[in-house]
């Protein structure tokens, strides 16, 4: 761990290891996951944590503060204050994050972009490269 932690991770809901959720959910507080979220899962509050086991599984994008992740997630994960990836960590997405760590294990497969926990996300678009040409921004011809 790079730092103590300011306080004991509360957890107000649980979803255990044999129960799968369709849907989205929204929480405040901590949620710890031990089964699988098929959905997306956001926090109202920003002290609010994430907790995902080894053996839990969120498919849909993530916005918490706060996310301890050693499970899955397959989709965007969007940390406004840390991310913290254990070693069975698995991210099949994008990983937007003010502070991080990850411990040697850890996979993601998608980008790690640094944001400033004030900074609102930015919507991504490909350069106007090639437009005098009669070229698309991906160098194609336009029809």
């Amino acid at each position: 761990m790079l730092g103590k932690r300011k306080r004991t991770a509360r957890i107000d809901s649980l979803i255990g290891q044999n129960t799968e959720i369709h849907g989205d959910i929204v929480f405040t507080g901590g949620l710890h996951v031990d089964g699988k979220v098929i959905g997306n899962v956001e926090a109202v509050d920003p002290g609010s944590l994430l907790t995902i086991s080894d053996q839990g599984t969120i498919e849909g994008e993530v916005k918490i503060p706060n996310i301890i992740l050693n499970g899955q997630v397959i989709g965007d994960v969007h940390a406004s204050e840390r991310v913290e990836l254990a070693a069975q960590a698995r991210v099949n997405g994008n990983v937007f994050y003010n502070l991080i760590e990850m411990a040697i294990g850890a996979e993601v497969n998608g980008k790690l972009v640094h944001r400033s926990g004030t900074e609102k996300p930015k919507l991504e678009h490909m350069p106007e490269k090639g437009k005098e040409s009669g070229q698309s921004a991906l160098g194609n011809e336009k029809s």
